[in-house]
């Protein structure tokens, strides 16, 4: 899948691709939300969930190695190798 592709998917048909094709990289959380890290075969999905009503708030969508950063921290490199 593309990424143009994915961001046409409804709310719904996003989450059973994520479930299905996607990787877990990471994870990390702040007051509101529980935020996962999926990696699909050319782009990134920041997948944001609610903590209190553990809804599905957003999908970020991203292709470039460089909006990683934020994630460098979270990601367990050692268990990638």
């Amino acid at each position: 899948m593309i990424l143009s592709d994915f961001i046409l998917l409804s709310e719904a048909e996003k989450k059973t691709v994520m479930l299905h094709q996607g990787i877990l990289i990471a994870k990390k959380a702040n007051q509101q939300f529980m935020i996962f890290l999926f990696q699909m075969q050319a782009f990134y999905v920041e997948v944001f969930c609610d903590k209190a009503t553990k809804q599905t708030h957003e999908f970020r969508v991203f292709n470039q190695t460089n909006q990683l950063d934020p994630w460098l921290d979270a990601i367990p490199i050692p268990d990638l190798i």
